[in-house]
């Protein structure tokens, strides 16, 4: 078992998602595709595999971005009435790029927050 006490500090929980960071070591081993995380920190050990992230951060991001995107698509509607094929070329890139970009930033920060705050599924006390 590694001490949380020892020579290098822990990252915080934006930085492991923002950066890609292992909550425990601060190595770059978080992610091993654009929102895949690696099985285990190649650096000490840490295996990603026993968080449950789950969809969390999908939903979040769907209230959160859709909310802003049907925004501003019904502020540009409203204010210059472009072409339907207009909105089509500008918000289908938009959000796919804001999601993709944000849900690794959801995910790190979840799994960080869930290795700083020992989250364990919950269970009923007899």
């Amino acid at each position: 078992m590694i001490d949380k006490g020892a020579a290098t500090k822990e990252p915080r929980p934006l930085d492991c998602g923002l950066k890609g960071l292992c909550p425990r070591c601060g190595a770059k081993t978080l992610f091993a595709g654009v929102a895949r995380f690696a099985p285990e920190c190649a650096a000490c050990g840490l295996d990603f595999n026993s968080f449950n992230v789950g969809d969390g951060p999908a939903a979040f991001l769907t209230l959160i971005l859709g909310t802003a995107v049907v925004a501003a698509a019904i502020v540009l509607e409203l204010s210059a009435g472009p072409p339907w094929w207009v909105h089509v070329i500008l918000w289908v890139p938009i959000t796919a790029g804001a999601v993709l970009a944000s849900l690794r930033l959801a995910k790190g920060w979840l799994l960080a927050l869930e290795y700083r705050n020992a989250a364990e599924e919950g269970r009923i006390a007899k």
